[in-house]
């Protein structure tokens, strides 16, 4: 996956301007501050928090990515594999207990995602004077 990328920010926890600072202060989604941000990126500087309440929209994103989740997980389960729709729904709920804090730290990184343009980092030619 490209590092420069809007996907590798969202997907491996960092900043949407300049892919190299973390976006939350804790790697893993499954710790106790699962929620806690840093105010700027580490790197460039960048406000996490562009204004009050600015991440009330990502529980929007959430719920996409819980019903893709569920989408899929159905067809897989019990379409494809004839599994009972009761032993889904019973393994399905667990799983979406347990990738709550997954999807809430990924659907914050996706709505900043949106709103912030990347940095374009300009290659110069080796004959080229800067």
């Amino acid at each position: 996956m490209f590092t420069n990328s809007r996907l590798y920010s969202i997907v491996f926890n960092k900043c949407p301007r300049c892919h190299q600072g973390d976006f939350f202060v804790t790697n893993t989604a499954f710790s106790r501050h699962f929620d806690k941000m840093h105010d700027h990126c580490p790197h460039c500087g960048l406000n996490f928090t562009p204004e009050p309440g600015f991440y009330w929209a990502s529980m929007f994103v959430s719920y996409a990515f819980f019903t893709i989740w569920t989408l899929a997980t159905f067809f897989v389960a019990v379409l494809w594999l004839n599994i009972e729709l009761e032993y889904y729904l019973m393994g399905l709920l667990p799983t979406l207990v347990l990738l709550t804090p997954y999807f809430f730290r990924m659907a914050r990184r996706t709505w900043l995602t949106i709103f912030v343009r990347p940095e374009r980092h300009r290659v110069s030619l080796p004959n080229e004077q800067v």
